[in-house]
């Protein structure tokens, strides 16, 4: 029997060889020798190249690769390494039902190893999102990933498509939040550089607005920092960017001011109450952070001016951003002040890092001045 399989891959090879162009008649020469000489992780590593080749992206050639050579070596290629080839076969199914039983069959061959099951389970959530359109499915898929993923130390193989897969599940759905924070985690596990310009401008596009209308994001200043925002500079949609710094910094006035261009784009427009009540959060947010903590009383006038806010909205702000565990503090309602006692830590950009320098240069002094305060009056201290 074994004879029989090695004549008749042998023999696919060989016609293979005879019916291609030059090119790819040596890349099947090279497969059947390196399957001759029994050098399977030199053949894996081949594999993995072969299958991304352009004139097999046509048909259903890598179908027919799989079924008559693939198939009968798969226990001597790597359990992960075998799934990563069979990414690009399952591309060339017809029945999309039938690629997902493909797959879930693969993971009962490669159970041995975590991450190539994951990357199954991974691969066919992708299909039943984008092709079946059967979003139950995919959220099992989801759930099910994600908890083996928490188990594990780094980032791993499976990570970057899991929250691809994730985020592009979550956008689908309108959660703006969930997607905010896998599309992020997607764009940490890959370089910039293996996505096309178009790719990275429609992550920043939408990872920008996620961040504006997701429920609960407050902390930009990592999606300011991400090089992918660079790719909308230069762009029409150079106004998100803008935007995102507007409300990094509570500026109100600021986005007022561009309201003619967030309000053209309807997601952005039909949410306008819930976005002036994050910037004016982010207000809050900023009027604490710029004061040093010997001076964080704020006036409730003070607070409507930077907000915009009737006077009588600003206990009601107050409020909102303590219970979202924003800033610590107690509101005084007879003085009508606000004694606030902590800020929760973001990432800071350039301007707000250029604020926390002055207020260390500040803190220096201080302990300077105590210093010298104390070698002038350690006599008397001494002698008491």
């Amino acid at each position: 029997m074994a004879v029989d399989i090695g004549k008749n891959i042998s023999g696919f090879l060989s016609q293979k060889q005879s019916s291609a162009s030059p090119e790819l008649a040596s890349e099947w020469a090279a497969l059947d020798e390196l399957h001759t000489k029994k050098l399977y992780h030199q053949l894996t590593l081949k594999l993995m190249t072969f299958v991304k080749h352009p004139s097999l992206q046509e048909g259903e050639q890598l179908i027919e690769l799989y079924s008559k050579f693939i198939m009968y070596i798969e226990n001597k290629i790597n359990p992960l390494s075998l799934v990563e080839i069979l990414a690009f076969v399952v591309q060339q199914y017809t029945d999309w039902k039938e690629a997902v039983t493909f797959l879930e069959k693969m993971e009962a061959k490669v159970k041995g190893c975590e991450d190539a099951v994951m990357l199954c389970k991974v691969l066919a959530g992708q299909i039943l999102l984008e092709k079946l359109s059967d979003t139950v499915a995919t959220k099992k898929i989801i759930d099910d990933v994600e908890k083996e993923l928490d188990k594990k130390d780094g980032v791993g193989p499976v990570h970057g498509r899991f929250y691809l897969l994730a985020s592009n599940y979550y956008r689908q759905q309108g959660k703006h939040a969930e997607y905010y924070r896998t599309a992020l985690r997607y764009l940490g596990c890959v370089n910039l550089d293996d996505l096309s310009f178009k790719e990275q401008m429609q992550h920043a596009f939408f990872l920008g607005l996620a961040a504006l209308l997701g429920e609960g994001v407050y902390n930009l200043g990592e999606l300011l920092a991400h090089p992918v925002l660079q790719t909308m500079k230069n762009t029409p949609n150079k106004w998100l960017v803008d935007l995102l710094l507007a409300f990094n910094s509570g500026d109100i006035a600021k986005f007022d001011e561009m309201k003619p261009k967030w309000a053209s784009v309807p997601d952005l427009a039909a949410q306008e109450l819930k976005l002036r009540q994050k910037i004016s959060l982010l207000c809050l947010m900023e009027m604490t952070f710029k004061r040093p903590s010997t001076d964080r009383q704020l006036t409730f006038e003070e607070i409507a001016a930077e907000t915009r806010l009737p006077v009588n909205e600003v206990e009601l702000l107050v409020m909102k951003a303590l219970a979202q565990g924003l800033v610590k503090g107690a509101i005084d309602q007879v003085d009508g002040r606000v004694h606030m006692t902590w800020v929760q830590p973001r990432v800071l950009d350039k301007q707000q890092i250029s604020t926390m320098v002055k207020r260390l240069d500040v803190w220096c002094k201080d302990v300077k001045n105590m210093e010298q305060l104390l070698e002038t009056q350690a006599h008397d201290f001494l002698t008491l």
